[in-house]
């Protein structure tokens, strides 16, 4: 589902949100948040049931959840004193208030022509599918890491025409890339050592020709 509302589009199937033709960093928490908010507009959601459905069997303070409406409100370039989208409900809690529009869901992704790329981890290979595929901690993630260090929505790696990108989703404890933590989209190549927390992996990708499979820096020349 894509939702467009002043400059800004939310997109839950890719767990994204947009500012413009940018996508905003968001936690995987005040993603959560934005889309509570936005499935109950216009109606008013009180702190109570926003700690309910964020924080679980968990006590949280007012102000855990006060911090996470100020990541929203800068991600989305809203203003608390005269707010375009999220509305405060002065003793009860919060409401979005913005008209939104659906808009088309994007078109599938193509995929590299000949090219499969996949993930080596632990002695096995995940094939990494065209568009987005989620690392983390999440049971649906494409690639599952079953470790406290790693946050649910960790990371992802979105393959499409152009190639392989990674990027982090706000963790806390941070993507690697080459030995160092990446702190925006990165464009992947092959053999390039991935750390998510302290699961290491090596990307490849391998051109098919015909029924075989060969690694692209392993190719000869003809």
């Amino acid at each position: 589902m894509r939702l467009a509302f002043g400059d800004c589009v939310f997109d839950s199937g890719t767990h994204e949100v947009f500012r413009g033709d940018r996508p905003s960093r968001l936690s995987p928490k005040a993603f959560a948040l934005l889309e509570l908010l936005i499935a109950r507009r216009p109606n008013a959601v009180s702190k109570e049931e926003v700690h309910e459905q964020l924080w679980p069997g968990t006590f949280v303070s007012d102000a855990s959840l006060a911090n996470l409406v100020a990541e929203l409100r800068d991600a989305l370039n809203d203003d608390a004193q005269q707010p375009r989208f999220i509305r405060t409900v002065h003793r009860f809690g919060y409401a979005f208030r913005a008209d939104v529009t659906a808009e088309p869901e994007r078109p599938a992704v193509r995929p590299l022509r000949g090219v499969v790329c996949r993930l080596v981890w632990a002695g096995c290979e995940i094939y990494l599918q065209p568009g987005v595929n989620l690392v983390g901690r999440e049971p649906e993630a494409a690639v599952w890491i079953d470790a406290s260090a790693v946050s649910r929505r960790h990371a992802r790696i979105v393959v499409d025409s152009d190639g392989a990108t990674l990027e982090d989703l706000g963790s806390k404890n941070g993507t690697k890339l080459q030995g160092k933590r990446i702190r925006s989209v990165a464009q992947l190549a092959d053999r390039d050592a991935i750390a998510i927390g302290p699961a290491s992996m090596v990307f490849r990708v391998y051109r098919q020709t015909g029924s075989t499979e060969t690694a692209a820096d392993d190719k000869t020349q003809a």
